[in-house]
């Protein structure tokens, strides 16, 4: 991994788009939307250990009913 991993055209506008919302925010606003935001990459990461776990056979798969 000695080269960085590059973002595509369509992310950097992403993120652009992204900077100029952050902006018109409010403080509090700002912080209330970093606070969400921090949860749902929690869960993800929850998600991904999961999906793992599931994909080396480490524990069952979802049960859906």
């Amino acid at each position: 991994m000695d080269k960085p991993i590059e973002l595509t055209l369509e992310q950097q506008f992403s993120i652009r788009s992204f900077e100029t919302q952050v902006q018109k925010m409010s403080r509090e606003q700002a912080q209330d939307f970093l606070v969400k935001l921090y949860e749902q990459m929690v869960m993800r990461e929850n998600m991904y250990k999961h999906f793992l776990k599931h994909q080396w056979g480490l524990e069952p798969g979802p049960q859906f009913q």
